[in-house]
């Protein structure tokens, strides 16, 4: 009997342990990538199934509540932009001259036909924030030792119910990240690759997303210039802005 006590007294505090680890893992991880301001242009390539197009934007953030984004090309969409306020999603086309509101369901389409949703554009709370983690393994992915962490959700509205990420042990960047539903079926992938030392971080410059309900090479996120913790003016987190 004491020696069973023993047993579930170590087992316990192994689990504690790793829960710590994994915690204390994460917390670099956003640390890293997370900033209080940042302005990014980059490229959005999205395969389709004979052809491929790139869509090129500039995108603002402000702490995790506040972003903006304006389309800069091809054409057809130059002018688009959209702003996120907290849970709130407005998007002004300019074919239209008209500024919409997306809500509810609206958040799970495609973002211009792309693997991403609006609901994953949004999502940009820090991970420990959302959900409990723990190390289940290590791996090593493109010659760089990785720790796997199982992520679950801790938090009604998080977007996905369970996540399996693999971090760099060194540079504390996510090299791959899978995304699950409550019944388990895996729902999306994520590949990051090209990280790069920029402003004291290191930041991975290239994503390919794939929704896996979904034929095709995925969409390729390509950052083509990317500055962080810069001053960005109040107008930008404003409805105004959109019609600017």
């Amino acid at each position: 009997m004491k020696y069973l006590i023993t047993l579930l007294f170590t087992l316990l505090t192994i689990t504690q342990i790793n829960a710590q680890d994994a915690t204390a893992i994460l917390n670099k991880v956003d640390d890293n990538i997370n900033s209080n301001t940042s302005i990014t242009k980059s490229d959005m390539i999205i395969y389709g199934r004979r052809n491929q197009r790139t869509v090129t934007s500039v995108g603002y953030s402000e702490g995790k509540n506040k972003s903006f984004s304006e389309y800069l090309a091809p054409a057809r969409e130059r002018g688009t932009k959209m702003l996120k306020l907290e849970d709130n999603l407005w998007i002004y086309s300019p074919s239209t001259d008209r500024t919409i509101q997306l809500s509810g369901h609206m958040l799970k389409q495609s973002l211009m036909g792309s693997d991403l949703s609006y609901e994953d554009m949004m999502e940009n709370r820090k991970l420990t924030e959302m959900y409990d983690a723990k190390v289940i393994g290590e791996e090593t992915i493109d010659e760089r030792k990785t720790w796997i962490l199982q992520l679950n959700a801790k938090v009604d509205d998080a977007t996905y119910d369970s996540r399996k990420v693999w971090i760099d042990t060194e540079r504390y960047v996510p090299l791959r990240e899978e995304l699950f539903a409550k019944s388990g079926q895996l729902l999306k992938r994520t590949e990051l690759k090209d990280v790069k030392r920029i402003d004291g971080r290191w930041y991975p410059t290239k994503m390919n997303y794939k929704d896996m309900l979904k034929d095709g090479k995925g969409t390729d996120f390509v950052v083509l210039e990317i500055e962080f913790d810069v001053e960005i003016p109040a107008y930008i987190f404003s409805k105004g802005a959109l019609k600017r």
